[in-house]
């Protein structure tokens, strides 16, 4: 069947899997005159997996996806932007369920077969008023919306939409797996702070693509920070409705191998596209750790880096300051030998053995002409590795947060 695409900013071209219809509506929870709820309807019974926020503190709508996922099944995505429905009580759960209820009466399908996402604001009700108008709009406009709307609809902070999709070939099947994500700020890991929606027409069982997405979340998601905040909302739910005609895929599939690497490969580039859209952020940086003493050790001191204040405000400033990576990584928690350290940025060697070399200006030099950072360590003490994503911090930072209920 040909394969359905459109094309977007910068000419990048968006597959859409078959079987899916999208819609959007303005129903005014915060933002004026702009989308800020959308649907994601798959046409049939979808295979359906999701991870969530480990914060203790979840809000309605996880609490409730949490349940529904366990069938394995499901037909529909509602989500709204402007309002978290987090810390609402009881009220939160009944307005979460009556969107659900809304839905599946004006789509005709199970009401336990439709998941539903928040973000925004936490502590507020939802003006359910409003959102009754929003709901009304999105049942009739199912057949004229594209999957880039949905990206536009779901925004809070973050500066442009993102989505994206990738082909996969398997045997004689050519499917596509696709997706819409946000996030720019609360972001650190277990997980980041996001929402994010996964979409293919493969057919795949239940229990593989559980695994697949677990796998896709440990790997990229949760290896991401901007603020070192965690959110009541993270979302990633993903649906494969078997459009494209295959056997389903087993954990045991010849083409199973396939899929993980492109749902790996397709999470990664939304892990980037998130930090690079961190709130107030100028830069992308990347922490690669290698020869910890083992793979706990590697995440450790990795993570410590990329959370460092210090570490983020001297990338922003265009200043190759080896020395707080040092100090990050010596309170980090992991087996640190100062004499063992080797610490290079954007390629150039700044420190071997725990000594700086006399490189700095230099170092400083790539900085400010570079929008993406690369920090090598290397620990020389054993095999364990790691990369993690994060990006500088900036005064935006604190005018955007100090001013997101204004």
């Amino acid at each position: 069947m040909p394969l359905n695409h459109r094309m977007i900013k910068d000419n990048k071209k968006i597959y859409v899997p078959s079987g899916y219809q999208f819609s959007v509506a303005a129903a005014g929870i915060k933002y004026k005159d702009r989308p800020d709820m959308a649907l994601i309807y798959s046409e049939r019974e979808a295979v359906v997996a999701g991870t969530f926020t480990s914060n203790r503190v979840k809000a309605a709508p996880v609490v409730l996806d949490i349940k529904r996922v366990r069938s394995g099944t499901g037909r529909a995505i509602v989500i709204n932007s402007g309002n978290a429905n987090a810390c609402t009580g009881h009220r939160g759960m009944i307005d979460a369920e009556t969107i659900c209820r809304d839905i599946s009466k004006r789509l005709n399908i199970p009401e336990k077969s439709i998941l539903i996402a928040s973000t925004g604001v936490i502590g507020t009700p939802l003006p359910m008023e409003r959102v009754q108008w929003g709901l009304e709009d999105l049942s009739r406009e199912t057949a004229s919306t594209g999957i880039e709307d949905v990206a536009r609809a779901i925004m809070t902070t973050d500066k442009f939409p993102k989505v994206s999709s990738r082909m996969i070939k398997t045997g004689r099947t050519e499917a596509i797996l696709s997706g819409v994500a946000k996030g720019a700020g609360m972001i650190s890991p277990d997980m980041a702070t996001m929402l994010c929606f996964l979409l293919t027409d493969l057919a795949i069982e239940k229990k593989a693509l559980k695994r697949a997405l677990k796998e896709a979340t440990e790997r990229t998601f949760n290896l991401i920070t901007v603020d070192g905040d965690m959110s009541t909302n993270d979302t990633i739910l993903i649906m494969a409705n078997g459009a494209a005609g295959n056997r389903p895929l087993t954990e045991n599939s010849s083409g199973y191998k396939k899929f993980r690497e492109t749902l790996f490969d397709l999470t990664d580039e939304f892990s980037r596209m998130i930090v690079r859209d961190g709130e107030g952020a100028t830069r992308l940086i990347i922490i690669r750790l290698r020869g910890a003493r083992n793979y706990p050790d590697a995440k450790k001191a990795a993570f410590s880096v990329a959370k460092s204040p210090l570490v983020k405000t001297a990338i922003y400033g265009r200043d190759a300051n080896w020395g707080r990576i040092m100090a990050a990584l010596g309170y980090s928690g992991a087996l640190v030998r100062e004499d063992s350290v080797d610490i290079s940025i954007n390629g150039i060697n700044l420190v071997r053995g725990g000594l700086g070399r006399g490189k700095d200006v230099a170092a400083s030099e790539t900085l400010r002409h570079n929008n993406e950072v690369t920090i090598d360590i290397n620990l020389n003490i054993g095999t364990g590795v790691e990369r993690v994503y994060t990006c500088d911090l900036t005064e935006e930072y604190i005018r955007i947060n100090a001013a997101y209920r204004t």
